[in-house]
């Protein structure tokens, strides 16, 4: 059935319906039948699929390369698989924590998409109920009104002066007009979409007027299901973690490639011309242990980890991170684009000024005339405007269905946006009084009177320039202000015409309005200016509403810093760029503006973010570097494209989430310099060793100091606090590589401190053991006793280590705060390589010799040093910076 073409009854009868709605038992039935009133969402991923993506890493494809050469070995020597095991298990629990944390972030935006679901308002059982849109279904009668979407497809059976944009289905920019008629068919025996006056579609929205509809399709049935295709998905960019790690992989497979292939070559020219297949198995098993000793097997699951416990922490901070490399991104932000209302301010419309003598009229005009609808538990429903009006009456006592009781509503003219105004018209008793309020500029010039006390007064020129005043000085405030003035009538008056009735009317008083600052967004401001951050404003509020709330917020200085939409739309993507800085205040402005906002930033060089929370917003959430959705007001459209979801809509969260990815990033840091400096360390003794002829590690050592010694302490580097000045510091080049600041320095020299200690610590046991310094005076090159201790030193001068990567500058006898978190894995770590040298069947595995506490206390003497040397070092370094 075309139901544009036929009468409303007959549509109301082929839908077995009513103007009074469907019954919730029908409903419900209806439901089954039909369906929830959704369009089909995009595939998602599976678990499979995001598994596989997390193998897809460097640092994965070394480890896996390990894994096999270790197996190979393992089997050829008909020993344990031991090793292999442990690579293969660091492998997949990393993988399994990324999919986690994706899975888990993308429940928790479910979630949020659940309690923020769309919402109408339906007649069932023939009251007035608010229901899920999705649970909306053919025959259901919906109540419409400006600002509200439409939720499905609808024929339109009563209507108020109503009026759609239906650009999104038909491309037409001006809102159509609706009436309630059957249309006649065209071309064809059709009428076509953009035509069809009588009907409302999903995906449009109401603009003026209120009208009540049926729906007729929902779902995919509709006219948005029928063009409905999922929406194209970019290609996820890198982000400069994620780059620098890659990167690192390379250049270690490179380096573990290279050094391998050296010692390999070496020890085979030494063992020329005596080669056997068992001297070559030995000098492939030396480059094995150097290539277990170049790569940081625990790095990956370490970095994994430490995003993992970030997102955690984001999350009670009410910030929802999508994807893990968010978290880097948002502490390199240099711009934070946000929405006024909801953000910087409380999105709760407040009456906070009022002028007239006489305050109740005042309130009880205001609240009469609006459009709120009171639920069943006595809360107001409606624009945030009206609101504020019903809100300042309640709080005088007058309670808005009260009102209505003693005033009923007998006729009104809508309000319009051309002619600025809306008029109801109420009876009490046998005489109708109407309520006008409006623009107090356009309002005041309809006034002939004006009310002092009981009495209404010619209005004068004098008056009238002082009701003008008053409306001056409030919008000077960023208030929002409105009149309202009534005219009496002994009888209904005859004409319902707009231009008929708002004439000769009798002026009451203005009331100004104001959506309050959030109380913590001004220090949140304070804290972006301290960090480098430059904050934004975008509203499509007026620029003078705009400019004061940035002013008290100290967005801005002046004016001058401020520009409207109109006014961007003079200007040139290429002026704009050039300009960009100029402007820290954008007002009434489209969201393809955000767009051309967030572009022209980038091309600055700078990263930015950008809130949203409505449909036409998607874009730009896209195109920002960090696109930030809203939780509570925000659409599943913008939502789904967002890299971070803010639940609570608060601009102090962005700021927070900031803080919290600078902190997280700089632990990053601290880990990976703490895990490569150990690595180097290792790569360092192993070749001196090799160059000098003996064994001081085997790669079970190795394997076991990179994922049990080193490991605990680098995941607690991780849940470090932020130090002191990591919000004065500027915001990090997005450039910049992970090593920057000195950082590839720092990983060489502490190296080279730690394979200095641990080969004195081989030497010194090797005395201990034979009495002279000789090195290669054994057995095959092996010291079972200096290389005990060698295990021991290393192992425990890498904890001591860590403690010194606390502050990568600060002497760690400054810092303030305790990490319990680096002292149990201290702890744990010191506990478990004690346990390996001294329980027996452990000391065997491992090719262990006994040693005294002696020779325990001089090798813990050895990794205690560590502290110390680095300690002069970060002196020296601190002297250099500020200097320079």
């Amino acid at each position: 059935m075309k139901e544009y073409l036929v009468d409303k009854e007959e549509v109301l009868s082929v839908l077995d319906s009513s103007e009074d709605g469907l019954t919730s038992e029908v409903a419900k039935e209806r439901l089954k039948q039909y369906g929830k009133n959704q369009l089909d969402e995009a595939k998602k991923q599976s678990l499979l699929s995001r598994f596989i993506d997390q193998m897809k890493d460097s640092m994965i494809m070394i480890l896996l390369a390990a894994a096999v050469i270790s197996g190979i070995t393992s089997f050829v020597n008909k020993e344990p698989f031991t090793e292999t095991i442990v690579i293969l298990a660091v492998v997949i629990i990393n993988a399994l924590l990324g999919v986690y944390q994706e899975s888990k972030a993308e429940k928790a935006i479910e979630a949020l998409a659940a309690m923020s679901s769309a919402t109408s308002r339906v007649i069932r059982d023939c009251h007035v109920a608010v229901v899920d849109s999705a649970e909306l279904v053919p025959g259901d009668v919906v109540l419409l009104e400006a600002g509200d979407a439409v939720p499905a497809d609808c024929r339109v059976i009563e209507t108020h002066s109503l009026k759609a944009e239906e650009a999104a289905l038909t491309g037409e920019s001006v809102p159509v007009s609706k009436i309630t008629e059957a249309l006649s068919p065209g071309e064809g025996g059709d009428v076509t979409l953009g035509d069809r006056k009588n009907m409302v579609y999903m995906g449009s929205s109401i603009v003026y007027g209120r009208a009540r509809a049926v729906v007729v399709d929902t779902g995919m049935k509709t006219q948005m299901g029928q063009i409905a295709t999922a929406i194209a998905t970019t290609e996820d960019t890198l982000t400069p973690l994620q780059v620098s790690l890659d990167k690192l992989g390379k250049t270690l497979s490179w380096l573990v490639l290279g050094i391998s292939v050296l010692v390999f070559s070496i020890s085979l020219i030494r063992l020329y011309p005596n080669i056997t297949s068992d001297g070559i198995l030995d000098t492939f098993m030396l480059a094995v242990s150097l290539a277990v000793a170049a790569i940081p097997e625990g790095l990956v699951a370490v970095v994994t980890i430490v995003l993992s416990i970030g997102v955690t922490s984001m999350s009670k901070r009410h910030a929802i991170i999508r994807k893990l490399t968010a978290v880097e991104t948002l502490g390199s932000t240099q711009v934070i684009c946000s929405d006024k209302t909801g953000t910087l301010t409380l999105n709760k419309m407040t009456v906070v000024d009022s002028t007239g003598s006489d305050k109740d009229l005042l309130a009880r005009a205001m609240s009469l005339c609006t459009d709120v609808q009171m639920t069943e538990e006595g809360e107001p429903e409606g624009e945030p405007t009206e609101l504020a009006l019903v809100n300042f009456a309640m709080e005088r006592g007058l309670d808005k269905r009260e009102l209505e009781k003693e005033f009923p509503r007998v006729a009104e003219a809508p309000f319009d946006s051309v002619r600025k105004l809306m008029s109801t018209i109420h009876q009490h008793a046998d005489k109708f009084t109407q309520y006008t309020k409006g623009a107090p500029d356009v309002l005041l010039q309809r006034c002939r009177t004006y009310l002092e006390g009981d009495t209404e007064l010619p209005m004068t020129q004098e008056k009238l320039e002082q009701f003008l005043a008053e409306n001056v000085e409030m919008a000077d405030r960023a208030l929002r202000v409105l009149a309202v003035a009534k005219r009496d009538y002994p009888v209904m008056p005859s004409s319902m015409e707009p231009q008929e009735l708002e004439q000769d009317l009798c002026y009451i008083g203005l009331t100004g309005m104001i959506d309050p600052v959030r109380p913590e967004v001004a220090d949140a401001i304070v804290l972006c200016r301290e960090a480098g951050i430059r904050p934004v404003m975008i509203t499509g509020d007026h620029q003078i509403t705009a400019v004061a709330i940035a002013r008290e917020l100290g967005i801005l200085d002046d004016p001058s810093q401020s520009i409207t939409g109109a006014g961007l739309d003079t200007i040139s993507d290429e002026d704009l760029t050039d300009r960009i800085n100029d402007y820290s205040v954008y007002a009434r402005v489209q969201p393809e503006h955000k767009v051309r906002i967030v572009r022209a930033w980038q091309e600055k060089g700078r990263i930015t973010a950008m809130t949203g929370d409505g449909v036409n917003d998607a874009p730009s959430i896209k195109a920002a570097d960090i696109g930030v959705g809203m939780g509570i007001t925000g659409t599943d459209v913008t939502k789904n494209v967002a890299d971070m979801v803010l639940a609570d809509d608060n601009f102090a969260t962005i700021v927070a989430a900031a803080e919290e990815g600078r902190r997280i990033y700089d632990n990053i840091r601290k880990a990976v310099q703490y895990l490569l400096s150990a690595n180097l360390a290792e790569v360092i003794a192993i070749f001196v060793a090799t160059l000098l002829n003996f064994t001081i590690l085997r790669p079970v050592h190795l394997l076991w100091i990179n994922l049990i010694t080193d490991s605990f302490p680098a995941i607690a580097l991780g849940m470090e606090e932020g130090e002191s000045d990591l919000m004065q510091r500027p915001p990090r080049d997005p450039k910049a590589s992970i090593f920057s600041d000195g950082m590839g320095a720092d990983v060489l020299y502490q190296g080279f401190f730690v394979s200095i200690l641990t080969l004195l610590a081989y030497f010194a046991g090797n005395f201990m053991e034979t009495g002279e310094f000789i090195i290669t005076g054994f057995e095959g090159g092996v010291s079972p006793q200096g290389m005990t201790m060698a295990f021991l030193t290393l192992s425990m001068a890498e904890m001591f280590h860590s403690l010194n990567m606390k502050s990568r500058r600060k002497s760690i006898f400054s810092l303030k705060h305790h990490n319990r978190y680096l002292f149990f894995a201290m702890v744990a770590s010191l506990f478990m390589t004690t346990l390996v040298i001294y329980v027996p069947q452990l000391a065997e595995a491992f090719h262990f010799d006994h040693i005294t506490l002696g020779e325990y206390g001089v090798a813990m003497l050895l990794a205690v040093c560590i502290v110390p040397m680095v300690e002069i070092v970060k002196f020296f370094q601190r002297k250099r910076e500020q200097h320079s």
